[in-house]
């Protein structure tokens, strides 16, 4: 369980000040001085815990790939799915989501290497639910693309749907979207494999 704001040591409220801000604004449109302010600490208290802005990005990194991956591992334990319900998730992950997908866009090596690790779960996933995709590791990879591509297009997909993704009554609603786009076949196996004889 998270524990409250107020009860986080200042060096991890710098942490997830610098984790929203990042997610919102990217590297570049976050400043030292915006964190702390966000944080409730000085300038100089966040050097003095992370010295400059990129090891403090490089820190917020490391812990966005170890709480995502923790986190993906209790939802998925002993084939459980029942803990992907996006009202629960909401406060915990979203910031967590949005962080990796900007820093991914920044340049982020640790952001990519946790995009490959969420392909390589999602392969493991197909196996162990006995999916068989014609190629495993391409749809794995189309899996992971799209589950994120929400959060690229966060505010065309806010725009659409009339309302703000970052709440928790939209990320219910496109993560309720998601799980239908997962499960609701768009195409018949008669058409699937019609389409398959045409790539031959």
């Amino acid at each position: 369980m998270e524990r409250p704001a107020d009860d986080l040591t200042a060096r991890a409220r710098i942490r997830d000040a610098a984790i929203r801000l990042f997610g919102e604004r990217g590297i570049e449109g976050a400043s030292i001085r915006d964190i702390a302010a966000e944080a409730g600490v000085s300038s100089g208290l966040v050097r003095h815990h992370f010295g400059s802005k990129e090891s403090l990005r490089e820190a917020c990194d490391r812990y966005a790939k170890e709480r995502m991956l923790q986190i993906g591992a209790e939802l998925t334990q002993d084939h459980d799915l029942t803990g992907l319900d996006p009202l629960a998730l909401h406060p915990v992950a979203f910031p967590l989501q949005l962080y990796i997908v900007r820093s991914m866009m920044d340049g982020s090596e640790t952001a990519t290497a946790l995009f490959l690790e969420g392909v390589d779960a999602v392969e493991e996933w197909t196996t162990s639910y006995g999916i068989n995709p014609k190629d495993r590791r391409g749809y794995a990879a189309a899996l992971a693309a799209i589950k994120l591509s929400v959060f690229v297009f966060r505010d065309q997909v806010s725009k659409a749907l009339g309302e703000d993704i970052t709440t928790l009554a939209g990320y219910n609603r496109i993560g309720q979207a998601l799980m239908e786009v997962f499960t609701i076949p768009l195409l018949t196996q008669e058409q699937l494999d019609n389409m398959r004889k045409q790539e031959k």
